[in-house]
């Protein structure tokens, strides 16, 4: 069986990965943005879903240890039995509500869903810079949305999931239907709406300054989905294939 150990082992050295590469990524990011081309539109290798599954895991994975690394309850709950406590950590929510607060449910859980859709759509070629008033726009984020269910169904109930690291549920209250509602839908939104910032407001912003600085900040402010999908995709947080930062 798994142990406390193994897991935190297995957590670290994952976390270690995460940050060897993201770091080359946020040190030299006009690098990284000008071995794009003008016509690519996405930090990721047109890869399709595996190349998505591959970074969606990552963000997991990031996700996980930030929870291992920030959450005394999580940590509490490591030890025992894996398989066991996992099992008796999966059940069907019965109330809305999970016990969290209302900006985890309501703005944490639509964020990290929104980061796990954009990394779909950062492997699919040429779809991040559809247009809103076409029909493919709006394909390309619902079916968006959709990964973004089955991500969250894995964070949730998965191999790797609340329930098996922390074993969330175990508690008939630290589950509802919140997450299972909020995430994907919610999720969907921030991506329409951080879509619709990038290309009205922080478009402006970039020019009416210059400074790196401030447009770096612009950039992760307002799009913080965004942001932590490209952090895990090994880019910098303000990365813009097609618009360098300097």
């Amino acid at each position: 069986m798994l142990s406390c150990r193994h897991l935190r082992h297995i957590l670290i050295l994952t976390l270690a990965v995460l940050a060897v590469r993201a770091v080359p990524a946020i040190a030299q990011p006009s690098n990284d943005e000008q071995r794009q081309s003008p016509s690519t539109t996405t930090n990721a290798d047109s890869t399709g879903w595996r190349g998505a599954l591959v970074d969606s895991m990552r963000l997991l994975m990031l996700e996980h240890a930030g929870r291992i690394a920030f959450q005394e309850k999580t940590r509490r709950e490591l030890g025992g039995p894996f398989f066991a406590d996992y099992v008796h950590s999966l059940r069907i929510p019965r109330t809305w509500n999970d016990g969290d607060q209302w900006p985890v449910n309501y703005v944490g859980h639509p964020i990290h869903g929104a980061a796990s859709g954009f990394i779909w759509i950062d492997h699919r070629r040429d779809e991040a810079n559809l247009g809103f008033s076409s029909k493919a726009y709006w394909k390309s984020r619902g079916i968006a949305a959709a990964w973004i269910c089955g991500y969250s169904l894995q964070f949730e109930f998965g191999l790797l999931s609340e329930a098996s690291i922390g074993n969330v549920g175990m508690n008939p209250a630290t589950t509802g239907w919140v997450d299972h509602v909020v995430t994907p839908a919610g999720g969907m939104a921030f991506i329409v709406a951080e879509d619709a910032l990038d290309r009205y407001l922080i478009v402006r912003i970039e020019r009416w300054t210059s400074n790196p600085v401030l447009r770096g900040v612009a950039r992760v402010a307002l799009n913080p989905s965004r942001s932590l999908s490209n952090l895990t995709q090994g880019s910098a947080p303000w990365f813009r294939a097609a618009r360098p930062l300097q």
